[in-house]
């Protein structure tokens, strides 16, 4: 669904007058208040509000903070517990900051599980879908750099160890790690080098937000029953119907942001970054921040080589493979239908993925011992074929429950809705034109 005609009016002279020269109000209308979603949007589609909400939080602290924060190897960690003490509402800053950044992945999570199972992947929304993952990476990237700047002891080793990914690759790897670097170690360069881009990146995912946002206003919004817009009784305006159930999930999720800045603001951080960097003493076990522990259980999982690729480029392959899958689901996926709801047997292998990687950051934080290892294979396994062969031969041979034949059906029940559908699985489509419920 793309936008039409735009029927706004200024009621106002001075609006009048700055919408006939540059058609800001008219912008705000159209995508904020008149845009038509679903009627039948759920509070799983509230998330993406909140990541916006989230970023603007993020952005605007950092650069609170940015202004008392001293990027030098030998200051960094002191000008970080002075921002705490000395700065007036320092330790507010840095709490949301810090706590900001394990709830934007918190959101940014569900909200992507939200995508998986409803489909939204699918056409027309391919170039969304890959903006949304474009996000996430940009979000990981700040999220490591972030992590070293209070320069503690995690915040070292994490640097030593993460830009060591690189010396796997062959020829071009210690030229790029030293890049990074700023030299041959992890010091005051590579503070500098991070710290910089740690400011600039959060501009950028903003960047490709307002696209992600463009592209979701040019094909319409996705609904849990995956049907597609027929008519004008699908529908509802943007403002209040969205707004008003956005708000309250925003409200409901800041309630317990807060909770965490002002009763366990240490809960989600490691013990260990309160300790300054020594380059002369590792820690017993060094573990990156949480929502990155799925990927680094990938990473330690290939302990063995595999013909000529060592054991240490196997697992960064992997480790980056299981992000760079993420973009050809709109490829891999099969399946007529776009919702997981109407798709019995996938709808099993979907949440046994949501528990393997929710095992598999679990396994992140145990040492790399015993039968963790193993554990963590099985675990990687499991992941890639999920997408790269049960996604696909799923569709294929997968009977799916009956669609709704509109979204008003879905909403009010075949008889006040738009049509009946009949037949099992997906309605067949009417002669010349686009079957509804085709992905």
């Amino acid at each position: 669904m793309s936008a039409g005609h735009s029927s706004y009016v200024p009621s106002q002279g001075p609006m009048r007058w700055l919408d006939a020269r540059l058609p800001l109000p008219r912008l705000l209308y159209d995508s904020f208040v008149a845009f038509p979603v679903p009627r039948n949007l759920n509070y799983a589609y509230t998330f993406g509000g909140i990541l916006a909400l989230m970023l603007a939080v993020q952005i605007i602290s950092g650069v609170v903070l940015a202004m008392h924060y001293a990027a030098n190897a030998s200051l960094a960690f002191n000008s970080v517990e002075s921002i705490m003490r000395d700065v007036n509402w320092g330790w507010l800053l840095r709490y949301m900051h810090a706590n900001g950044a394990s709830f934007f992945f918190i959101a940014v999570y569900l909200h992507m599980f939200r995508n998986f199972y409803y489909g939204s992947y699918k056409a027309p929304r391919e170039v969304l879908y890959i903006l949304g993952v474009v996000i996430f990476l940009l979000m990981m990237a700040t999220a490591f750099m972030g992590y070293v700047l209070p320069w503690g002891q995690m915040s070292f080793w994490g640097a030593t160890v993460i830009t060591g990914f690189f010396t796997a690759f062959p020829f071009i790897g210690d030229p790029i790690q030293q890049l990074l670097l700023g030299g041959f170690a992890v010091d005051n360069a590579t503070l500098n080098r991070f710290f910089a881009l740690h400011y600039l990146l959060p501009f950028m995912i903003a960047g490709v937000v307002i696209l992600h946002i463009w592209a979701l206003h040019v094909t319409g919004q996705t609904n849990p029953t995956g049907v597609e817009i027929k008519s004008d009784r699908d529908t509802v305006p943007f403002t209040p119907h969205a707004t008003v159930k956005d708000g309250l999930a925003m409200v409901v999720f800041l309630l317990v942001f807060a909770y965490f800045i002002f009763y366990m603001p240490n809960f989600l951080g490691h013990a260990d970054n309160y300790v300054p960097a020594n380059a002369l003493k590792t820690p017993a076990h060094i573990v990156p921040e949480w929502y990155f522990l799925p990927f680094y259980a990938m990473l330690r999982a290939i302990t063995f080589n595999i013909g000529p690729i060592d054991s240490k480029l196997g697992g960064v392959l992997v480790m980056f493979g299981s992000i760079i899958v993420l973009f050809f689901l709109p490829w891999l996926d099969t399946s007529r239908v776009r919702s997981t709801a109407f798709r019995p047997i996938y709808k099993i292998f979907f949440w046994i993925m949501i528990v393997d990687v929710i095992i598999l950051g679990w396994l992140g934080s145990r040492p790399a011992e015993g039968i963790y290892p193993t554990l963590a294979l099985i675990g990687t396994i499991y992941y890639f074929a999920h997408w790269l062969i049960i996604l696909p031969v799923v569709g294929l041979i997968e009977t799916p429950r009956r669609l709704p034949a509109s979204i008003s059906e879905a909403v009010l029940g075949p008889d006040l809705g738009v049509g009946t559908g009949t037949g099992k699985g997906a309605p067949p489509a009417r002669a010349g034109a686009a079957p509804h419920n085709v992905a």
